[in-house]
């Protein structure tokens, strides 16, 4: 599912935002401004969902700010906030929303809404492909990437994160890894699995910490870090 920020100056709305879109199975952080949300790395959001109406930066010129950065220029953002006049809404669009939901909401909505957007972006990207956040994987191609921009991959580093990342959570022995990403190869040892790994996770960058190693189990992909 996605990772959403969102940005409100009342903390109530963020909780139960925060909550309920985790609960319909989405990553969520919060800011409690615009000032605080430009301090985050905005290119790992899928979506984000803002107030208007906040001090010194308002949620129309933070959406601006996040549109003209090339690597968020084309995310999806949502508008909740109790300005609800054409004029507003206008407004809203004009700065860059992709929708603008008024307070009080109902958040069966909110999460409808969000839902139906995140489909859209992602209508295009094939079924078969594997994607978290801003990571893609295309065994079509056998490419991966990040941002849109391949990570150069060897085969068997492919093999292996595709391996990984079909049933995230799911921890591989290191003869499971063998067995299927070198299937009858008797002359690779284990060791060459934590060779691949480590070669794999250097090139994922930021992403990197998202392959686990479970002492004595083997690997996973996981989506959500234990701090």
């Amino acid at each position: 599912m996605a990772k959403i920020l969102v940005v409100d100056d009342e903390s109530d709305i963020c909780d139960i935002l925060k909550f309920n879109l985790e609960n319909a199975g989405h990553t969520v952080e919060t800011a409690c401004s615009a000032e605080e949300a430009m301090k985050q790395k905005l290119s790992t959001y899928s979506l984000f969902l803002l107030d208007v109406m906040m001090d010194n930066i308002s949620g129309y010129e933070l959406a601006e700010q996040i549109r003209s950065m090339q690597e968020t220029a084309t995310t999806p953002i949502i508008f909740i906030t109790a300005k609800s006049g054409e004029r507003d809404i206008l407004k809203g669009f004009n700065a860059g929303a992709d929708d603008y939901i008024n307070k009080p909401f109902r958040i069966s909505e909110v999460i409808a809404r969000v839902n139906a957007i995140l489909r859209r972006v992602h209508h295009s990207v094939p079924e078969d492909t594997f994607v978290f956040e801003n990571l893609v994987l295309d065994p079509d191609s056998k490419r991966a990437m990040i941002d849109g921009n391949d990570i150069g991959l060897t085969k068997k580093e492919f093999e292996v994160l595709f391996l990984l990342m079909q049933k995230p959570g799911k921890v591989y022995s290191r003869d499971d890894i063998l067995a299927k990403v070198w299937p009858g190869d008797v002359n690779v040892l284990e060791r060459s699995i934590d060779v691949s790994i480590a070669r794999l996770r250097k090139k994922m960058g930021e992403y990197s910490s998202h392959i686990v190693s479970r002492s004595g189990y083997g690997y996973c992909f996981v989506k959500q870090i234990q701090e």
